[in-house]
């Protein structure tokens, strides 16, 4: 009638509180950035969303059921999906989609999280810096006079084309 309870050792609860701690300050991590620009997903939503792809991913792998754990973390893909298509909007005065680097970079922190309840650390670690430094780009000369060099380049192209 119900289901068989399992029972896991201590020392395995001790390291999989180990992975989701590691998940919690890799999601910060990247989160922190947002933070210190005031966007509004920020260390707690960023923590969050690689916790919790971390704690689905660790209790697929847990469920003995190989087929259960990759419906898991392809439910994680599509629910954060789900929830970073709610942070996108348009602006209709400027013309221009808002929220699409936060969606993005909240989908790839859950994926971080994933690799995190898949015991993949340094995949994990790596995906997180290179997030991080993504995040970052606006604060680069380099980057901002490139970015700017390209916008330039699309409006005269569009001029030249109703010409």
């Amino acid at each position: 009638m119900f289901a068989k309870t399992y029972r896991m050792e201590f020392k395995h609860e001790l390291y999989i509180i180990f992975q989701i701690l590691t998940a919690f300050f890799l999601g910060g991590f990247i989160g922190f950035e947002r933070e210190r620009h005031s966007i509004g997903a920020g260390i707690r939503t960023y923590a969050a969303v690689c916790m919790g792809a971390a704690m689905f991913t660790i209790i697929g792998n847990n469920l003995m059921d190989m087929q259960g754990a990759s419906r898991m973390v392809s439910n994680i893909i599509t629910g954060v999906g789900f929830l970073g298509a709610g942070l996108i909007f348009k602006d209709t005065q400027q013309q221009r989609a808002i929220g699409l680097t936060t969606a993005a970079t909240i989908w790839s922190t859950a994926a971080v999280g994933v690799a995190v309840g898949y015991q993949l650390y340094s995949i994990a670690i790596s995906c997180a810096i290179a997030l991080y430094f993504l995040l970052a780009l606006d604060e680069y000369k380099w980057y901002i006079n490139w970015r700017n060099r390209i916008r330039q380049n699309k409006i005269d192209e569009n001029e030249a084309n109703q010409d």
